[in-house]
């Protein structure tokens, strides 16, 4: 089964994210979402594992059925592709509402 690749750190999982992997999920595309595995600090409050399990209990239902499946990844410096590699780079540009959303002010805000 082909998925469609997501990478990120997802910290924390926003309405931002959702709405990134709605775009695939609403046209009955499986879904691989991808955690960076990044050491926990600042800017990543969560460790891997506690971001893996909260998608998957976000997407409880979409995992059960096969449409979402979360794997960490070891860290990335970059992601590259050749010619003629069977599947497509897809650019989702979210409406403004969506992209204002600041997942470094969400994570301030677990702070307080």
């Amino acid at each position: 089964m082909k998925r469609a690749l997501f990478i990120g750190r997802w910290q924390p999982l926003h309405p931002g994210h959702k709405w990134l992997f709605n775009q695939k999920l609403e046209q009955n595309i499986p879904i691989l979402i991808a955690v960076r595995d990044t050491p926990v600090d600042e800017g990543n409050p969560f460790s891997t594992d506690q971001v893996v399990s909260n998608l998957e209990k976000e997407y409880s239902n979409e995992v059960e059925s096969g449409m979402v499946k979360v794997i960490p990844i070891p860290d990335i410096e970059s992601v590259n592709y050749g010619r003629g590699v069977g599947y497509e780079i897809n650019e989702f540009v979210p409406p403004e509402v969506i992209g204002q959303i600041s997942a470094t002010e969400i994570r301030k805000n677990l702070k307080k």
